[in-house]
């Protein structure tokens, strides 16, 4: 480990707290009296804050991010927000010696001499409880639950959110100890560790213990040729347990520094952990790492040590020239800022070295800068040792295992010689302080790498020999040997490469080069050496020529195979590189290092991990293969190749008549018949009939047909037959079949295929190539119990245009499904309805792809008919919106009003269901208004748009008052109300309403126009006030319920004003029309009230009330008052004089007298369909005919609807054609 410099910057005063915005972008620092804000990506000052009227001691930031509070000698805290900006300040008897936030709730805990108080944004007040001595520091834990204080008299006091005192740890120093910093580890995982270490002999340990192996992952790694690179510390021998991850937040471990200058652990129910550790200083800080696996101490000795979460030290982060008052770890990263008594601030970055050491299989690597994970590459079993002190340096060799820490050199041993055995012992320790740059272990020996000289030692510390080098070392590796006599490999910064025995004094030159090394690696049989140099080259050399065989670019390290003296592979650019021989380099995607190369695997190093990669030696093989080199393909294919690329080897070494590596291939795959391997060198060499006759002996006779039949030898395989079996004569025309189908006679291939009784391969021939009549012999010759062979036959039918026959097929084996759905693909619509008359459970199949293809040719009336036919309400509704969206976006209001009509129909239809009852009768209503509202519109957008009026000024006249009274809530989509104004203010005037006219121009003044109409409504405004303020009385509606005469412009809507009765409006002319709506009385149902009203019981006849006189010279008429009224005549009238007035609307309800009364004639009824119950509506002026729609139930004047009907032969409202005769 390592502590870099960053920044660092120096205030005015004492640093005495710092904290850092969660986000690590800001750092606050408690200078003085102000609080500084830096940038922490350079130091920048940003801000200083003023708030504080004295020193400022502690500053705390939330772990949201969104506010930070500081405390002051000034007996105040001051919450600041994100945005440096001071909201809320509070007070406390004394000064403030620490804060903290809860990381949970963000409760703010201040403390002070004599007291601490907790503040949270929701209550916006402050508890305050008495402290029995000066607090100096507080922690909260990291689940929030619990706050922690250290005391001046040594004592800590844990107490709850409530500020409720819950443990208090007493602890021996007492006062003389004060409790100077406190906090807890923000991982609360280390519970496990803990227990297992409390009862552990902190001198020397038992050196015979197994070790467990755990399911540890790696953590860390780069790869330092075979030793290994380090920083500080040492080993225990002891298993390893693994740890349990599942501890429940509330094992936290809280760290204690005091002034009796010991470093202590607790839990947190008090009871202490370990033993206290010296410190030999006074501690002022102390914090953890994000993640709690270091912690950071500073104090009186002017420097910020760097422990392990154990308390082990593991060393100097930075060194100052005055007192350390604060030091924190910036939130998830590696740097580290402190504050000095002479107002310093130091931003470091920590490097974290990765110390490790690789041998073959093994890899040995430091953990949690104290522990060794050793782990075997190909069975992924681990091994822990725990050394209790920082490891410096880790070498592996064999059975051998070398640790240096900082006091001592430790020297493992493996229990046994078997390759699997992962339990390690301590043979010997050296007990010295070592300095080098790179540890190396052989069998007897531990060779210390310093700068340019190596030095090789016993396992007893005794110094047996020293090599001097020209230049710095760069790369040591061992290569083997006797043991004590191993042979060291060594490259040097001034491109020279060296070969040391351990028992020699002498250093062997093996060749110079003018770049430094980087990598080195020699082959198996020490004939070869690859080095990668400075300049990311891989260059190979013949050791005892010097012969620079070859090179290649891009590759950052290198090995040999171990297995294969003529393998090699190296790594660079994000690729693997294979290369063997001097054949071209195979690439294949691999990011990492290349550290070993064993057989088929490749030891890769990457991201801190080491991983076994597992390469199919395919590649090299062939290029061995495509030069003919038999023995050495064979020797790559041992490594590791598919079963396939086995076979080919063999195949390839028949045809290069390389009989040895064939049959050696053959004893690996486990064929030891020597018939059967003297048949296939004869099938090589052309003795097909030998052949096939070593093959029949061996009891492979399929091997020989298929070598008559790879041969086109069809006869001469007919004749091998003979009178066999039926099944291989069948097997046999099946490939002569194949064969003159590959060679392009595809006739007689079907010919052959149909002889076999392969009709499925005969079909697709005759299919692919058009072949109709031949299809049709084929299905008429099958029996209908061979389906696929037939429908095959239906789907080439299809497929080239013959639907008859495809239908013919499929009646044969009774696919009706296929039969309907060739109908309806290739739209033959009448034959499907004929046979979804027959078979209704097809009515889906055929009428939804119906309406889809009427849709999609644009006759969507017709499609959605189709829908509805087909029972998909859904799909009907659908369509009939987009209709209807459709039809008003284009302005086809007249469409758009029928379309609405019959979407009211459908959702009356889908009423019926008592699921969808309530839903669908508001839309039907709602759709029925639409539908009268936009048929009236038709006429108003005709009269603004078109040169020419349609209609009557009286008729658009009423409508646009019609619309006017309609339109009190929103305006539907596409209906204009200037236009709609426009039109009544212009025919209002022309008629004479000008106090109507007025109004409308009015209107028109509030609304946005366009430009064609503005000149016409400005004059029209001005010459409207030229008119008398009144309406003719010739235009004013009647009531005719109760007689009264409303205004032409109605706040109520289409009512009357008086009786509230609607008015019945007609569907063409919009005048008010002489009917009055009467409701049956209650247990009247509708077709006893039909009955009754169909009986037109006689009424009594009227006695004439006038009398006529008659003289010589005058004739005289005379009115009878004394006679009775006529409403006592007509029951029904006197229903309407009864119940008329109030401003609430009262029905007209009749009973049966009534309905007797009543002539049928006089009456008519709206016969709507259940859910819906029957309108009835009785005509006041008999005389004057009126006509209703029995599709629509719209009303006409009589002559109108005539008219209206001549000229577009259907209802002019609901489209219903005259010879229709349903209603």
């Amino acid at each position: 480990m390592r502590a870099v410099l960053t920044w660092r910057d120096k205030a005015e005063q004492c640093v005495y707290d710092l904290a850092f915005k969660p986000d690590g972008t800001q750092l606050i620092l408690a200078a003085g009296n102000r609080l500084l804000v830096y940038d922490t990506s350079d130091g920048t000052l940003l801000q200083p804050l003023k708030g504080h009227k004295d020193t400022v001691y502690c500053v705390a930031y939330a772990k949201d991010g969104k506010r930070f509070a500081s405390g002051s000698a000034d007996k105040s805290v001051i919450i600041w927000t994100s945005k440096l900006e001071g909201i809320l300040k509070y007070t406390h008897n004394d000064s403030i010696q620490c804060v903290s936030y809860n990381p949970v709730t963000h409760q703010l805990a201040s403390c002070s001499s004599s007291d601490f108080g907790l503040w949270s944004p929701e209550q916006k007040s402050v508890s305050k409880h008495k402290s029995s001595s000066k607090i100096t520091c507080c922690s909260w834990t990291n689940d929030g639950q619990y706050l922690a204080l250290g005391m001046f008299n040594g004592v800590i006091s844990i107490r709850n959110k409530n500020g409720e005192e819950k443990v208090k740890i007493e602890r021996p120093g007492g006062s003389l100890s004060p409790v100077w910093s406190i906090c807890w580890n923000p991982s609360s995982r280390w519970q496990s560790f803990w227990m297992n270490r409390e009862n552990e002999d902190a001198e020397e340990v038992i050196v015979n213990r197994y070790f467990q192996e755990i399911p540890s992952t790696l953590k860390s790694a780069v790869y330092s040729s075979q030793g290994s690179e380090a920083e500080e510390e040492e080993p225990e021998e002891e298993d390893d347990s693994p740890r349990d991850d599942n501890l429940e937040e509330h094992n936290d471990i809280l760290a204690v520094a005091d002034w009796g200058q010991k470093l202590s652990f607790y839990q947190l129910s008090g009871k202490q952990i370990g033993k206290d550790r010296s410190l030999n200083f006074d501690p002022c800080c102390i914090s953890y790492f994000t993640k709690g696996e270091y912690i950071l101490l500073g104090g009186s000795d002017k420097q910020v040590s760097l422990f392990t979460k154990d308390g082990v030290r593991l060393g100097t982060v930075g060194e100052q020239n005055s007192w350390m008052w604060t030091c924190k770890v910036k939130p998830d990263s590696n740097y580290v800022v402190v504050g000095c008594q002479d107002g310093t601030i130091s931003f470091y970055q920590l490097i974290f070295s990765t110390v490790h050491g690789l041998y073959k299989d093994r890899y040995a690597y430091r953990d949690s800068m104290t522990d060794v994970i050793v782990q075997h590459l190909i069975t992924e079993q681990k091994v822990r040792i725990k050394c209790k002190e920082l490891v410096k340096k880790i070498a592996i060799y064999k059975n051998r295992l070398a640790i240096q820490l900082p006091e001592k050199i430790l020297i493992y041993e493996l229990y046994s010689d078997d390759s699997l055995d992962m339990r390690y012992r301590v043979k010997e320790k050296i007990v010295r302080k070592f300095e080098c740059n790179l540890l190396v272990v052989c069998a007897d020996h531990i060779i210390l790498c310093q700068e340019k000289r190596l030095q090789c030692l016993s396992f007893s510390g005794v110094k047996e020999r020293e090599w001097q080098m020209e230049s710095l070392i760069r790369y040591i590796k061992v290569i083997g040997g006797p043991p004590g006599r191993e042979g060291l490999l060594v490259g040097l910064k001034n491109g020279q490469i060296l070969k040391i025995f351990v028992d020699s004094l002498f250093a062997i030159v093996l060749l110079k080069q003018a770049t430094a090394v980087r990598c080195l690696d020699m082959s198996a049989s020490r004939n070869k050496l690859a080095v990668v140099d400075e300049n990311d080259t891989c260059l190979v050399y013949d050791i005892h020529t010097k012969e620079l065989l070859f090179q290649e670019p891009n590759a950052n390290s290198v090995a040999w195979n171990t297995q294969c003296e003529d393998m090699l592979c190296f790594s660079g650019g994000g690729y693997l590189n294979i290369k063997a021989s001097t054949f071209p380099v195979h690439q294949q995607k691999l990011q990492g290092f290349v550290v070993g190369y064993n057989g088929s695997r490749i030891f890769c190093l990457h991201a801190f991990s080491m991983s076994a990669v597992e390469v199919p030696q395919s590649a090299p093989m062939y290029q061995y293969l495509d030069r003919k080199m038999f023995r050495e393909a064979y020797q790559i294919a041992c490594l590791g190749v598919t079963d396939t690329d086995w076979r080919e080897l063999a195949m390839e070494a028949l045809e290069g008549l390389e009989f040895e590596t064939a049959k050696k291939e053959r004893k690996k795959r486990g064929e030891t018949n020597n018939d059967l391997f003297l048949a296939d060198v004869f099938s090589y060499q052309g003795k097909f009939h030998e052949a096939a006759k070593l093959y029949k002996r061996s009891g492979h006779e399929n091997l020989a047909l298929d070598m008559y039949t790879d041969l086109r030898m069809f006869e001469y395989a007919k004749d091998f037959l003979g009178s066999g079996d039926p099944k291989e004569t069948k097997m046999l025309i099946t490939k002569q079949a194949d064969w003159a189908r590959n060679i392009n006679e595809p006739k007689a291939a079907v010919e052959m295929y149909i002889s076999a009784g392969e009709h499925g391969k005969a079909i697709a021939i005759s299919g692919d190539h058009g072949w109709v009549d031949m299809l049709i012999d084929i299905a008429r010759k099958l029996d209908k119990a061979e389906r696929e062979p037939l429908l095959m036959c239906a789907h080439y039918f299809k497929k080239l245009d013959n639907p008859g026959y495809a239908a013919e097929t499929y009646l044969k084996i009774g696919d009706l499904k296929s039969l309907v759905q060739l109908h309806v693909e290739t739209q033959r619509w009448d034959e499907a309805f004929a046979l979804g008359e027959k078979h209704p459970e097809f009515k889906d199949d055929i009428y939804v792809p119906y309406a889809q293809w009427l849709a999609e040719s644009d006759r969507f009336e017709e499609a959605q008919k189709a829908f509805h036919k087909a029972g998909r309400q859904g799909e009907a509704v659908r369509v009939l919106e987009q209709l209807t969206h459709n039809a008003v976006v284009e302005s086809r209001f007249n469409d758009a009003a029928y379309y609405y009509w019959m979407l009211s129909m459908q959702c009356l239809d889908i009423a019926q269901d008592p699921a969808q009852k309530d839903v669908m009768l508001g839309k039907f209503h709602h759709f029925q208004h639409l539908a009268e509202l936009y048929h009236g519109y038709h006429a108003i957008q005709r009269y603004t748009e078109e040169p020419f009026s349609f209609h009557l000024p009286e008729t658009l006249f009423n409508i646009s008052r019609f619309l006017l009274h309609s339109l009190t809530k929103d305006t539907p989509l596409g209906i204009s109300k200037v236009n709609t104004l426009f039109t009544l203010a212009k025919q209002s005037k022309a008629l004479g309403a000008y106090k109507l006219a007025r109004h409308a121009y009015d209107k028109l003044q509030g609304l946005q126009t366009p430009a064609r109409f503005q000149k016409s409504i400005e004059l029209g405004s001005l010459t409207i006030r030229s008119k008398p303020f009144h309406d003719s009385e010739e235009l004013v509606p009647l009531c005719y319920r109760c007689s009264t005469n409303n205004p032409l412009l109605n706040n109520l809507g289409n009512v009357c004003i008086n009786c509230r009765q609607p008015f019945v409006f007609s569907a063409s002319s919009y005048e008010v029309l002489h009917l009055v709506e009467f409701y049956l009385e209650e247990g009247i149902t509708d077709e006893e009230a039909v009955s009754l009203i169909d009986l037109e019981a006689p009424r009594h006849k009227r006695e004439n009330k006038w009398q006529e006189i008659a003289s010589n010279t005058s004739q005289t008429l005379r009115l009878d008052e004394t006679l009775d009224s006529l409403g006592d005549d007509d029951p029904f009238t006197a229903k309407l004089s009864f119940e008329q007035g109030g401003l609430e609307f009262v029905p007209v309800v009749v009973n049966r007298s009534v309905l007797r009364s009543m002539s049928r004639r006089d009456v008519l009824v709206k016969r709507w369909p259940p859910p819906l119950r029957w309108q009835y509506f009785r005509s006041l002026l008999p005389d004057a005919s009126i006509t209703m729609c029995p599709s629509c139930f719209q009303m006409f004047h009589s002559e109108d609807y005539e008219l209206l009907v001549l000229q577009h032969t259907c209802c002019p409202y609901c489209r219903r054609r005259i010879d229709d005769p349903s209603p």
